[in-house]
This record gives structure tokens, sequence and C-alpha cells, in this order.
């Protein structure tokens, strides 16, 4: 057989294997996307509950510390006991679009009202 009988092997490799390789890049890229969310929700959820600690309005301090690609579909909550919870859509892929996954973040100051 030899080498000229070998001669395609590769590309047919490659071309098999590219597919998989994306799709693993894309779930690797939403895990990312989804932590990152979780991490800026978080912060949000901290705003808002120093903002009404100090009685101001914890949704707007929430909302100010979020981007912009968070904005669609997203809820703060102020609790009765005192603090804020701040859920928001897992953007999919590139920002464009939202999965119907949410993620919250709860955070207080340790003040009731």
């Amino acid at each position: 057989m030899g080498v000229h009988g070998e001669r395609g092997q590769a590309s047919i490799e490659l071309v098999a294997v590219l597919p998989v390789v994306l799709v693993v890049g894309a779930i690797a890229w939403q895990l990312v996307l989804a932590g990152h969310t979780a991490w800026l929700t978080a912060q949000a959820a901290r705003a808002g509950a120093r903002a009404d600690a100090v009685n101001r309005d914890a949704g707007e301090a929430a909302r100010r510390t979020l981007p912009r690609s968070l904005e669609r579909g997203l809820e703060v909550e102020r609790l009765r006991g005192g603090g804020v919870r701040v859920s928001a859509r897992v953007p999919l892929l590139l920002g464009a679009w939202a999965t119907p996954v949410r993620v919250s973040a709860v955070s207080s100051l340790g003040v009731r009202r």
C-alpha cells in the first residue's frame, strides 16, 4: 500500500474530528458564560443590598452594576428580611441570545426591616 494509499487520510480524519472539537469548544464557552453571569449577579446583589441598607433604590443599584447584555429578563427582588435577590438569564454563546437558564444570587448586609 505505501505512502500513496494514505495520502488523504489526515484530511479525512480532520474533517471527522473538527465538528466534535467545535461542539466541545461551544460547550466549554457556554459554561464560562454561565459562571461569569453567576459572578456578575452576585456583584449586583451585593450592590443592591448596600443601596438597600442606606434606603436607596436597590433595583437601580443592581442594574447599574450589570452590563447591558444581561438587562433582558433581569429580575431584582427586595427580600422581606432585608437583602436583595438578583436573577439573570445566562447569555447563549455570543451574548446576542439568552438561554432559558437563569442564575440567581442573594445578598444581605444583616439589616432587618
